[in-house]
């Protein structure tokens, strides 16, 4: 047991390799078709490296979160959690702070291992924390990588000549966000040329059936134990007019389902509640991306309808514009829908056994 959770901590370095494997193996991406012209080691070093740097921003962000408010927000976890919506409301509050469900989900886990928290409160802080965990999506849409080197900067300087600790911790979420945008600019400006490049062209159109692209997602996140990865990268694709807005909620969705991983993993070896809590988090979301699955392009036409819209634009560019913030919006939608269907059975879902 010990050797398969150190195993599955380094899910990135399993991904990137197998991913590396499957560009450069012959046929991998057709290579037979036309238009396979395609610089490998180039698109490689963009991708891999701006994920580099965008998870190891998000680290940054939220180790610096954590050190500087760290206490307060498990004291806020543990305590405001006395009745569902409450929970609920903490659960998404602490998780849009720290920019990560799977976080939230394990300081859960541990909080039930250590009696602080009960099953019943931790399945509406698991609800909630769904719904903050969209909230990095909502910013990576914003598209703002051209200004990525300015936070970079002024947070390296912050954290290399600070005395003051709180300083240091501040620095070091400012560099964490630079990192972050930075990151998906690499990673956007990396897939440019997947634009005239037939097999992945045929590829993403194979993307516009809800289940491969909900596959896809749950697998990539589970590797990568970031859901905010995935839609970053979703909403990356969106940037360069490559990905449909609704092949976008299907990975949106499948990210969704991958992130649980975390959890279980956390659960591992701990008392039954603490896994009873971790599956209650697989289920909910499981649950919900069933349930959404037939009404897909009911939540596209709802995001498209909320978001803005350049109307001057048409085509490739209209897309590039209009997709990545509907993307984000529609993931939000998701989660806030979800958590509103389901919390008023949580105490159905603690009394199953």
């Amino acid at each position: 047991m010990t050797y398969l959770k150190t195993l599955l901590t380094r899910p990135a370095l399993i991904f990137i390799f197998g991913i590396l494997f499957l560009l450069v193996a012959p046929g991998a991406f057709g290579a037979d078709l036309p238009g396979n012209n395609l610089d490998v080691l180039q698109l490689a070093m963009g991708l891999f490296g701006g994920l580099a740097l965008f998870l190891g921003g998000l680290n940054l962000l939220s180790e610096g979160l954590k050190k500087a408010a760290g206490e307060t927000l498990k004291t806020l976890l543990s305590k405001m959690t006395t009745n569902r919506f409450l929970g609920a409301i903490t659960g998404a509050f602490v998780t849009a702070v720290l920019n990560s469900s799977s976080v939230t989900t394990v300081l859960v886990v541990s909080f039930i291992t250590a009696g602080v928290m009960t099953l019943a409160q931790s399945v509406g802080v698991i609800m909630g924390a769904n719904i903050g965990s969209t909230m990095t999506a909502q910013l990576l849409a914003f598209n703002i990588a051209a200004y990525a080197l300015l936070p970079v900067a002024i947070g390296f300087f912050m954290t290399f000549v600070a005395k003051k600790e709180n300083v240091k911790h501040a620095g070091m979420m400012l560099l964490g966000i630079g990192l972050v945008f930075y990151g998906m600019g690499i990673m956007s400006e990396a897939m440019t040329p997947l634009r005239t490049y037939e097999p992945f062209m045929v590829f993403l159109e194979s993307m516009k059936r809800p289940l491969l692209g909900i596959l896809a997602g749950a697998l990539f996140t589970s590797l990568v134990q970031s859901s905010a990865a995935t839609v970053g990268i979703a909403i990356a694709m969106a940037t360069e007019g490559l990905l449909s807005l609704e092949a976008g909620i299907g990975l949106a969705l499948g990210a969704n389902i991958g992130t649980c991983v975390t959890a279980l993993l956390a659960a591992m070896g701990k008392p039954v509640e603490a896994v009873r809590a971790a599956i209650v988090h697989v289920l909910f979301n499981i649950v919900g991306v069933l349930v959404w699955l037939p009404f897909i392009g009911f939540l596209a036409d709802i995001a498209t309808a909320i978001s803005p819209a350049q109307e001057a634009l048409e085509g490739a560019a209209k897309m590039a514009s209009d997709v990545p913030r509907q993307i984000a919006n529609a993931n939000t939608l998701f989660n806030v829908f979800n958590t509103i269907a389901f919390i008023g059975f949580t105490g159905d879902i603690c009394q199953a056994r």
